[in-house]
């Protein structure tokens, strides 16, 4: 079956995280690795429909999905975490809660902030900038670039398949994805 692990996709709204944890999640299941992809809005809704995007509410449910991320993980799950997860503090406490029982793989998956705007596949952050959508990461609150990835991507340089080969690369070269 395999070592689970957790590959935790960081970035701002709109720079690329979910249609590189498709392609990943793709690549993985070909090479018959088990896997679930946690993506920001649908997992919102199961674990955290109360949840508001303040820094405490975004917190808990963030530490919601690391709990449940770790359980796959040590049950030989391959877990592709894609959430915004703007702080380096939040993120350093779910590297901790994952690592007691495996391993975590922190992904950058940076955008300027101009090329995420223009992709904007919702419109939030034009609402944000008009101020109909509140506690907006990149607008009205802070999105904290990871100071030590495992891996950074620019998806505003690369296509999706190529950020998907230096993460594949990655995985191979640390001996995670032998059988």
């Amino acid at each position: 079956m395999g070592e689970g692990f957790v590959l935790w996709l960081t970035g701002l709204p709109a720079s690329g995280k979910t249609s590189l944890a498709k392609a990943l999640e793709i690549e993985l299941r070909k090479i018959g690795r088990r896997v679930e992809v946690l993506d920001g809005d649908e997992v919102r809704k199961w674990l955290s429909p109360e949840a508001g995007f303040t820094r405490e509410d975004r917190e808990r449910h963030l530490m919601r999905v690391a709990y449940v991320s770790k359980l796959l993980a040590r049950n030989g799950i391959i877990v592709i975490a894609s959430f915004v997860s703007p702080y380096r503090e939040v993120r350093r406490k779910i590297r901790e809660l994952i690592e007691e029982d495996s391993r975590f793989i922190e992904i950058y998956v940076r955008c300027p902030f101009e090329v995420a705007i223009k992709r904007d596949p919702k419109g939030l952050y034009r609402k944000a900038i008009v101020g109909e959508v509140r506690n907006f990461t990149g607008i009205d609150d802070p999105y904290e670039e990871p100071e030590n990835p495992e891996i950074t991507v620019d998806s505003s340089e690369m296509t999706v398949e190529e950020e998907a080969r230096v993460v594949l690369n990655y995985l191979r070269e640390e001996g995670l994805l032998d059988p």
